[in-house]
């Protein structure tokens, strides 16, 4: 194996690493070549073609990297389809499909803090491959790649055109921008610094307040991850907006790095996750689009999208943290929507990619025809399905891999009775360990597979409970 290729290994979406140490120019024109053979050998047969989409996001040099991986795939005898601009991940899955590629060649570090870049490989059908694609590029890294006798044709394409008008096509989109035009609704889109800039404007015009649409590869010292912690700058633009606006509907969306995830803000500054958007999202696209189909969660998803779907008598299907298993099943089955905790919402009538851009459209067009507030949207579902909950999340770095091993042990040898003085009635270990308590809330204990990272998630039946369950869980560990 060349030293280059040593320690190259693939995670939930992609290979990332830091700039200038993991990821180099020398090791990704090693991934390269191989990624675009792996996508042919899956793929070219169905696709009779080889063509690779090239796109980037808004990073540092993310455009240079992008042009390395064009270059030594066209060397490798691929013809390349390389973005002319920054774009969203999921307009490069969508193109894909549209062109009947092989499949797509994304430079992006999605949510991470700006020191890292990385790179996505999407498959021919629009989505992220599944893990044996990655698995035979990391085992092919040990071989050199040949250099074609005749190098591929690189051809440049804008990515925005076609992405756009397919996701116009998903909504009422005439609908929202009167709305928006007429004063009805005001629609504000921190886009983090990243790719979704500008975005929301080619849908929906000049009126969507953009905030922090300028490229910043540090993103001020934090992350492109939709989470309160980084959104103070919106937290007070929605502020100052209301102190002068106090009448009409108010959203704010927010895009994380590369557009694949979304979160948003309500008129009153309530921070709402997708745990909240996708109830209010299997509501609206079944009752106002007459949508139909499985609804796909993970297993760290709220308690309430399966009483919503019962609403509407929808099926569910759980699956472990990771958009990969919610694609896997969208390629399955018919499904409505696929949605995970931390922002990803894919849907069965698009491309299974989870898609920002288009969860966004979906959002305006379920406040636009319900005329409701989201916040209200949501504790109209609360009351129609009885259930009220509240939810959140930490992070808590461990002292090192050891200390994983040894809670990891404990959990499989002295499995936990009692949590936080309640009862616990069930555990599920479809991906770590989710304790059903006497009381129905939950909590759930997560390991980072690569870093030394505890991942303690909980819902209950108030933010207060939901706190005292997770300082609990943070003491059990520490």
């Amino acid at each position: 194996m060349p030293v280059a290729a040593k320690s190259i290994k693939f995670g939930t979406d992609g290979w990332r690493g830091v700039i200038g140490d993991d990821f180099t120019f020398e090791r990704l024109a090693l991934v390269a070549p191989v990624a675009a053979k792996v996508l042919f050998n899956t793929y070219g047969k169905k696709v009779g073609d080889r063509t690779i989409v090239v796109g980037y996001d808004r990073r540092f040099m993310a455009e240079n990297f992008a042009q390395k991986v064009a270059d030594v795939v066209s060397a490798a005898g691929f013809d390349v389809l390389f973005s002319e601009t920054f774009a969203p991940t999921p307009a490069f899955s969508w193109a894909a499909k549209q062109h009947n590629a092989l499949g797509a060649l994304v430079i992006t570090a999605s949510h991470n803090p700006g020191q890292y870049l990385g790179l996505k490989v999407k498959s021919a059908f629009g989505g992220s491959v599944p893990p044996e694609v990655t698995q035979e590029i990391e085992a092919l890294l040990e071989e050199e790649v040949p250099v074609a006798s005749t190098p591929g044709k690189i051809k440049q394409f804008n990515p925005w055109e076609s992405y756009c008008q397919e996701l116009e096509s998903k909504v009422d989109i005439g609908k929202i921008r009167e709305a928006i035009a007429s004063g009805k609704l005001t629609v504000f889109a921190d886009v983090m610094h990243g790719a979704a800039a500008g975005g929301l404007g080619k849908l929906l015009g000049d009126a969507v307040k953009e905030i922090n649409s300028d490229r910043d590869p540090t993103f001020e010292g934090g992350a492109p991850e939709p989470l309160p912690k980084y959104l103070s700058r919106l937290f007070g633009v929605m502020k100052t907006h209301r102190e002068h606006n106090p009448t009409g509907l108010t959203v704010a969306l927010v895009f994380d790095g590369d557009c694949d995830r979304i979160a948003a803000v309500d008129g009153a500054g309530n921070f709402l996750s997708s745990q909240i958007l996708v109830p209010i999202l299997i509501d609206h696209l079944t009752l106002r689009r007459n949508f139909t189909g499985e609804i796909v969660k993970t297993v760290s998803g709220s308690d309430l999208i399966p009483r919503v779907a019962a609403l509407h008598k929808l099926s569910v299907f759980e699956t472990p943290v990771g958009y990969k298993y919610i694609a896997d099943r969208m390629l399955a089955a018919q499904v409505l929507l696929g949605g995970e905790e931390s922002g990803g919402i894919g849907y069965g009538s698009h491309i299974p990619e989870r898609d920002a851009l288009l969860s966004a459209l979906y959002v305006l067009e379920a406040i636009v025809e319900s005329g409701l507030d989201l916040s209200d949207y949501y504790r109209q579902l609360q009351q129609q399905t009885g259930f009220s909950s509240a939810y959140d999340r930490i992070d808590l770095p461990l002292g090192s891999m050891e200390v994983r091993s040894r809670l990891l042990q404990q959990l499989q040898t002295e499995p936990l009775k009692e949590i936080a003085g309640k009862t616990v009635t069930n555990c599920q270990t479809i991906d770590g360990y989710k304790f059903r308590l006497a009381d129905d809330s939950w909590l759930m204990i997560r390991f980072s597979g690569t870093e030394p990272v505890l991942r303690l998630y909980c819902e209950a039946s108030t933010l207060e409970q939901v706190h005292q369950t997770l300082a609990w869980a943070k003491h059990w560990a520490e």
